[in-house]
């Protein structure tokens, strides 16, 4: 016998047993003659060891159990006759979820967010915000720009700087965020809703001029502005827009938040207009967590611009006011992760375009799906998000079954946006369309388009859209 063995009241060892250590044997437990047991093992009450069997070790009988073959494998014996019970099988490992857009971030943004720091520079103005703005001014080419807290608030003080007003209409992309129409009601103003082109999927230039001629003719006024957007990154027809525009004496305001790299006829997107918003939100082509830009034509207009987003505040000793103003600037925390951002843009655009190329090769057999292309040489997208359209009659699946199918394999997808003019916070605003907005929201969905997909969840995402 070794050391450190226990036997409980009632229990019987028989004749020439051998026990090795830390044994316990519980009450009413038979252990036959011959029996040999080894380490650490426990005999449960009422347990029956037959007859020169071997115990070996960390060993678990079962009360009741009656062992009639050697254990020579740890684990739990349990039965009449005493069986080893199999350890049940780990759960599968659980996928990690494929996100929709995810930012990617590094060394850069830490190194200017801790400069911000060290400097004390941690409010609305500092070198970061002005590096930011410069930089985003030399990337765009032809705009003064001015960082500002978000694309929602880029949109409404450019409606500010035209002067939308109480009374007034501004023609806007229906097939779009709510935050590109939001700021028309902030103001006072009406909107009046456009629906998308076919090629596109953003404002149509035909639909953009009835509208016009039908609002003169029946409010006897010209509308105030036009905001068109550059949809999941798709550019606009802005030579068209912008034609009819100046035809009509209408100033533009272009909602280019989701279309920072994106280029129409060599130009970028957010310069076109009198006025171009950006949005730098977390799942942007760059991000500042949360944040925006406005371009303005002039030196005067930003600076205008400037104003407005620091409260209207009056150059004085106290603090004066003359106009309203809002809290609508950038902080110099912000504006750090921005400008590291910006030395990752060139590759966040490859990145963005090539997993377009890879959804449109491999997705290019599958009946009844079509992706969001440009339409010509003269539409340059970043491809923010990479988006399906599912023609139900010939894939024989409906875009809620695919969206439902991705889900399921722990990937995230997305309808397209709702139009404003089905959205019931808008419903009696007038629309002018045909039904394409409508059509692709029932049918279109956006797809996992991030900088940091990998590979496999590619490979799952397509295996989704192949096996339905």
């Amino acid at each position: 016998m070794g050391d450190f063995n226990l036997f409980s009241c009632g229990s019987l060892i028989g004749h020439d047993v051998t026990l090795g250590n830390w044994n316990v044997v519980a009450n009413g437990c038979k252990v036959s003659g011959g029996v040999t047991l080894g380490n650490a093992n426990f005999l449960g009450a009422a347990s029956v060891v037959l007859p020169c069997r071997t115990v070996k070790e960390n060993v678990v009988l079962g009360a009741n159990s009656i062992l009639v073959r050697d254990a020579l494998v740890g684990g739990t014996y349990a039965g009449c006759p005493a069986v080893l019970k199999k350890k049940p099988s780990p759960a599968p490992e659980k996928k990690s979820t494929v996100w929709l857009s995810l930012a990617c971030t590094g060394e850069a943004e830490e190194r200017f967010v801790h400069e911000a720091f060290e400097s004390k520079w941690v409010t609305t103005v500092g070198p970061n915000v002005d590096a930011f703005e410069r930089e985003l001014e030399e990337y765009l080419g032809e705009t003064h720009v001015v960082a500002l807290a978000s694309g929602t608030s880029a949109l409404h003080l450019g409606l500010v700087m035209l002067g939308v007003g109480p009374g007034d209409e501004v023609l806007c992309q229906s097939m779009t965020f709510a935050a590109s129409a939001n700021p028309i009601i902030y103001q006072g103003a009406s909107p009046v809703f456009v629906d998308s082109e076919e090629k596109t999927w953003n404002m149509s230039p035909e639909m953009l001029e009835e509208a016009i001629r039908d609002r003169i003719r029946q409010t006897g006024r010209t509308p105030k502005a036009i905001i068109p957007v550059d949809l999941y990154g798709m550019p606009a027809s802005m030579g068209e827009i912008m034609e009819i525009a100046g035809k009509y004496g209408i100033p533009v305001l272009e909602d280019a938040a989701e279309a920072l790299g994106s280029e129409y006829r060599g130009r970028k997107c957010g310069v076109f207009g009198t006025y171009g918003a950006f949005s730098f939100n977390g799942n942007k082509i760059i991000t500042t967590s949360g944040g925006g830009a406005l371009c303005c034509p002039d030196e005067e207009s930003r600076n205008r611009v400037k104003f407005y987003a620091t409260q209207a505040r009056d150059q004085a000793p106290h603090y004066e006011h003359t106009r309203i103003g809002y809290n609508y600037r950038l902080s110099n925390v912000c504006a750090g992760i921005g400008r590291g951002q910006m030395l990752s843009l060139p590759s966040f655009l490859e990145k963005r375009r090539g997993i377009h190329e890879e959804y449109r090769r491999r997705l290019s057999g599958v009946p009844g799906l079509s992706l969001l292309e440009n339409p010509d040489s003269r539409y340059h997208s970043n491809h923010w998000l990479t988006c399906v359209q599912v023609n139900p009659e010939e894939a024989r699946f409906d875009r809620e079954t695919l969206r439902l199918a991705l889900q399921k394999a722990g990937v995230e997808s997305r309808p397209l946006w709702k139009p404003m003019h089905l959205q019931p916070v808008f419903r009696s605003c007038p629309f002018y369309g045909s039904g394409v907005s409508d059509r692709l929201f029932e049918e279109g969905l956006c797809l996992p388009s991030g900088a940091s997909l990998a590979g496999e969840d590619m490979d799952r995402i397509i295996d989704v859209l192949l096996n339905l």
